[in-house]
């Protein structure tokens, strides 16, 4: 890899790594937020500063969220966004692209921040996350990326590989990514306003970054949303907290006052579900059925008036909305989808007099990083070195598919691929020596991509899967565990896939063949799942009687709030779910006899 000069922005203060916790080694610790100093001399009206200058100037706020080390373009429907009322796709994404929107809308603004919302590493795809997402991080740099908040992918790897990521220095195992090289880490800093130490207290990272030129600030908070503990593995984040959004950014923002900074920007790793999916769905929409819910709906009602706009994430749902704050005033929300398929661009106008944003003037709208303009030379060549370092592994036929094997694109609660995923982790972990397992299930958020059928121009061809396909899917190297859990257990966990924290966003499970139930969706609550209609191979599951159980490490630990599971008994613990896939994928696929999409119908939904 090349080497490039490594320059941190002016005023930055980057953090240093602290004596950590027993299992993360060292923690980020909190250091005062550093502001990025602009040095053009002119305001938006062309006037100099300080002579004639008017009263307010347009700040351009670009933002995007959920990035996961996408750096090619995004396969089958992981790389769409579709447009309100149209049918076919747009092909969207690839850092190489988003390079070229972002720096084509700088044009012409001299007043412009760069900002995003979290996970912009984690469940990346090879080229990334087979280096530690280093490349992903080397792309941001040269994105000028100003500030993210962090997401709860930032913490897959645990905290002092976050430290790492930040501060720079070679992996402590892997080492350094090419001989003769040092990864020099982020050139702008990942805030986490409500991720502290429990015994501290305090933030292990930045809770704010204040951005300012010819005398216009502009301060960002950021946060991670609070649920984080239960959706990362815990040995990572051990000793760590994660506070109420809402409380931790009216905190900050008292703070930013007291240091004359009237003008605030929120980068909430949480977000909303609108009511269409398409890029420019107008979620303002006062028709029956429109708008916007889901977590960040009461979180922007209840955030000071004094922060002016929300940028979101996590959902990976595009949306530029307004919700009302806690004085009835309408506020911007946005979010950008994910993968880099598309950016925000927000108008702040800024008043010199207030030191504040004029909120009814703010303006915002999604953009679609289409693939129709030139390639950004220097992300063309940073994804060629690493695309050439990963090659090896990247490239190794290890199976054949027939068509389409949709996962993380589908829109069902049943998907084909979670459905292959259970299928292989149930093969895998059936043999008495690895674990007896009777049933798998899959979690739906840990299936990363999908399965396409169509070659890339001048790759393997129509139908081969590829390791690096594969990875992409499954990239957390999560082990597979079997436990025993008794059947009343198992339809408990069904019940917590709609009850509880995920009732107003259910996590249907993705299950093996052979086991089967009913899914009321007219229903609310635990009382969407049958308890009756529980079935292993037509028989109904007996509450008493215990079965042997598969799935990943993180549902085992009750991951994405299925405590039922940490009651399991009995655990053994095998290989991971990448290799379980490829075992599968290497015994039952062929180019002659090729997988076929598995058929829908193990969970019955009524609606």
């Amino acid at each position: 890899m090349s080497e490039t000069r490594h320059k941190k922005r002016a005023g930055r203060r980057i953090l240093a790594t602290a004596a950590g916790l027993a299992t993360a080694g060292a923690l980020v610790a909190a250091m005062p937020a550093g502001a990025a100093q602009g040095n053009g001399p002119s305001n938006g009206n062309g006037w100099a500063y300080g002579k004639g200058i008017g009263r307010t100037v347009d700040v351009q706020l670009l933002s995007f969220n959920d990035l996961h080390g996408n750096l090619e373009p995004p396969a089958g429907s992981s790389g769409e966004v579709h447009e309100h009322g149209a049918t076919e796709g747009i092909k969207a994404g690839g850092i190489e692209y988003l390079a070229t929107h972002l720096r084509d809308a700088r044009k012409g603004n001299p007043y412009s921040i760069t900002a995003a919302a979290g996970d912009m590493v984690g469940a990346s795809p090879l080229i990334s996350g087979l280096f530690h997402d280093e490349p992903t991080i080397e792309a941001l740099n040269k994105l000028k990326l100003d500030v993210t908040s962090v997401g709860n992918h930032e913490f897959d790897e645990g905290a002092a590989e976050l430290a790492r990521l930040q501060n720079g220095g070679c992996h402590p195992t892997d080492g350094c990514a090419t001989e003769g090289s040092t990864y020099q880490g982020a050139d702008f800093p990942f805030l986490g306003a409500n991720v502290t130490g429990e015994k501290t207290g305090k933030p292990i990272l930045d809770p704010y970054f204040i951005w300012q030129k010819n005398g216009v600030k502009i301060g960002f908070i950021g946060v991670t949303l609070k649920g984080t503990a239960n959706i990362v593995n815990a040995e990572g984040i051990k000793g760590l907290k994660f506070g109420d959004e809402v409380e931790t950014i009216n905190k900050y923002a008292k703070k930013l006052e007291g240091k004359g900074v009237k003008s605030i920007v929120a980068l909430i790793h949480e977000g909303g579900l609108p009511a269409s999916d398409s890029y420019n769905y107008d979620c303002d929409s006062p028709g029956p059925g429109d708008g916007i819910s889901g977590p960040i709906v009461d979180i922007a009602k209840n955030i000071d008036p004094q922060v002016d706009a929300l940028v979101t994430g996590h959902t990976h749902q595009a949306y530029a909305c307004t919700i009302p704050d806690p004085s009835g005033t309408p506020r911007t929300v946005t979010s950008a989808a994910s993968f880099g398929r598309l950016y925000t661009d927000t108008t702040l106008t800024y008043d010199r007099k207030t030191k504040d944003i004029v909120r009814t003037a703010v303006t915002s709208a999604n953009h679609v990083v289409t693939r129709d303009v030139d390639r950004a030379r220097d992300m063309e060549q940073l994804v060629k070195e690493w695309g050439a370092l990963a090659a090896p592994i990247a490239n190794r036929p290890v199976g054949h598919i027939s068509a389409d094997i949709e996962g993380r694109g589908s829109k069902a609660q049943e998907k084909p691929l979670g459905s292959l995923i259970a299928d292989a982790q149930l093969e895998g972990m059936a043999p008495a020596d690895k674990g007896g397992a009777q049933i798998a299930f899959m979690n739906p958020g840990g299936i990363r991509s999908d399965f396409v059928h169509k070659g890339p121009d001048g790759g393997e061809g129509d139908g081969v899967l590829t390791y690096g396909e594969v990875y992409t899917v499954q990239p957390f190297t999560n082990m597979m565990t079997v436990q025993d859990l008794t059947g009343g257990q198992i339809v408990t966990a069904l019940q917590q896939q709609v009850s509880g924290r995920n009732e107003e966003s259910p996590k249907i499970l993705q299950v093996s063949g052979g086991f089967t139930y009913t899914l009321d969706l007219t229903k609310t609550g635990a009382d969407r799942i049958e308890a009756a209609s529980v079935k292993l191979n037509g028989e109904p599951i007996d509450p008493a009687t215990t079965y042997r159980v598969a799935m990943n490490e993180f549902l085992a630990g009750g991951g994405d709030g299925f405590a039922a599971f940490t009651e399991g008994t009995n655990k053994l613990v095998g290989a991971s779910d990448l290799d379980v896939l490829l075992d599968y994928l290497a015994a039952h696929s062929s180019a002659d006899a090729p997988i076929a999409p598995p058929a829908a119908g193990r969970i019955n939904i009524v609606q």
